[in-house]
């Protein structure tokens, strides 16, 4: 395809980075050119009715606290162009064999006094972080800036730069509270035992208390349609079904900002980068990937523990010491086989989502990266644990592998929903050390995926970042 000249940037992805890098290019005057290969913007924010008629299933991202809480969507406010945010009662539940399940109140008393001796523990790790709010959100969500927070950034750090379950032992006395901060680390798809994966779950659950955890109401690509509405009130010319295979396909603009991850950049741009940059993109390493499973139920999910279906979210996998174990075989190549699931109830907070009386459920676990191992029996085994009877209300289920997802969004290689390991040496260097990540060496090329800071999920500060950087330069 051939375009016309005069545009001041192209965007080549249209994920939730490289939506936000247009919309602040766009809203600042620029003349943009924004082109993506699928047949709808979005990236892993789209949804659709993958089971059966009526019932309205997200492919990828459901739940949005990072949205809320990042500075680019505040700025953006999606809100003035429809979208509504649909809060569950409880923001997130972990089942638990033997015992009731922990529930993470939006209210951080609620939550601490619900944990009996670790109330004091609790208030003192997450409720701080919580208390410190936003300018503690900027300063970790923008990790290359200057902190808004310093001294909050700092006590933020001390315990965050340690492994989960080294934290959660000394922290906490209780089991309850142990396996409540692993299966929120465990978002960090690393082995807990690792450095930094505290952090991880200390930032995720503040979260819950200081934003909430919720959907948008009729679908994830809600947010996504938010955005190109305001591109095109800003006067942006959006492509879909547009695969951009080099920089060479590409028309004359002053900046091109990239939405994809290292190994796309070298396809794309390769001719074009100096060797050595090059070889440092090469060594940029992707993480585990995720299997996962969409259903209709018939009705809502019959827990043991009846309070957790008004969460949003619920963490399957037991106590600390089950799910550390389950993050390390994943970590090393392997498929647990009582593995930590991550399972999220949509129609806890939107009802709409399916015909009256009916639910949509999803659920993945972590494997190694690029599986062709069929997780499904695994994972319903693992939901049927704390919800017995849970098989009989299947109604229709649609899975998706590593390789699924990657068809369905190049940027998630072998499956990986995180842009790339986020393990402490690529929480430094991502994509590579530089004080400028989402620059490159060539003048007027940006990178904005979320294989740049602050790394995975629907925050929008990768391209927040890049089109910030652009301007300026």
């Amino acid at each position: 395809m051939t375009y016309a000249d005069g545009f001041d940037a192209v965007v080549v992805g249209a994920g939730p980075n490289g939506l936000v890098a247009a919309v602040r290019l766009a809203v600042s005057g620029r003349k943009v050119l924004l082109l993506e290969a699928e047949s709808q913007v979005g990236g892993a924010l789209r949804s659709a009715e993958l089971t059966l008629p009526g019932f309205r299933h997200d492919v990828g991202a459901t739940v949005l606290p990072l949205t809320l809480a990042s500075a680019a969507f505040r700025a953006i406010r999606p809100e003035e162009d429809g979208v509504e945010w649909a809060h569950p009662p409880v923001p997130a539940a972990h089942p638990l064999d033997a015992a009731d399940a922990v529930l993470v109140q939006r209210d951080v008393e609620r939550t601490a006094e619900s944990l009996g001796p670790d109330a004091r523990a609790w208030r003192a790790l997450i409720g701080a972080t919580a208390e410190a709010g936003f300018p503690l959100i900027d300063t970790l969500l923008a990790p290359l800036g200057f902190p808004r927070a310093p001294l909050a950034a700092a006590r933020y750090g001390a315990a965050g730069v340690l492994p989960a379950t080294w934290l959660a032992r000394r922290a906490f006395r209780t089991t309850a509270a142990r396996a409540a901060f692993a299966g929120m680390s465990a978002h960090s798809v690393l082995d807990l035992h690792q450095p930094i994966t505290a952090g991880y779950g200390m930032l995720l659950t503040a979260l819950a208390h200081a934003v909430g955890w919720p959907v948008v109401r009729g679908g994830s690509q809600g947010l996504a349609d938010a955005l190109r509405i305001r591109l095109e009130r800003h006067g942006a010319e959006i492509h879909t079904g547009t695969r951009v295979r080099s920089l060479d396909d590409l028309p004359r603009a002053d900046r091109i900002i990239l939405d994809l991850t290292p190994r796309q950049v070298i396809d794309v741009a390769g001719h074009r980068l100096p060797e050595r940059y090059r070889r440092r993109l090469s060594r940029f390493r992707y993480g585990p990937g995720v299997f996962k499973v969409d259903w209709a139920l018939d009705g809502p999910v019959p827990w043991r523990d009846p309070r957790v279906a008004e969460a949003g979210t619920v963490h399957l996998g037991g106590t600390l010491e089950e799910i550390a174990a389950a993050e390390r075989d994943v970590s090393r190549g392997r498929h647990p086989e009582r593995p930590y699931v991550l399972c999220v109830q949509p129609t806890a907070a939107d009802p709409s989502r399916a015909p009256a009386g009916k639910h949509v459920l999803w659920a993945y676990c972590h494997v190694p990266n690029g599986s062709a191992v069929d997780m499904t029996d695994t994972i319903e085994a693992q939901v049927e644990r704390f919800a017995p009877g849970f098989r009989d209300r299947i109604l229709a289920r649609h899975t998706m592998s590593p390789a699924s997802l990657q068809a369905f969004d190049a940027n998630l290689v072998g499956g990986d929903i995180g842009g790339g390991s986020a393990d402490l040496r690529q929480f430094v260097a991502r994509p590579v050390l530089s004080a400028r990540p989402w620059a490159t060496p060539v003048p007027g090329l940006y990178l904005c995926s979320s294989s740049t800071p602050p790394g995975g999920g629907v925050h929008g500060m990768g391209g927040w970042q890049a089109a910030g950087l652009a301007l300026r330069d």
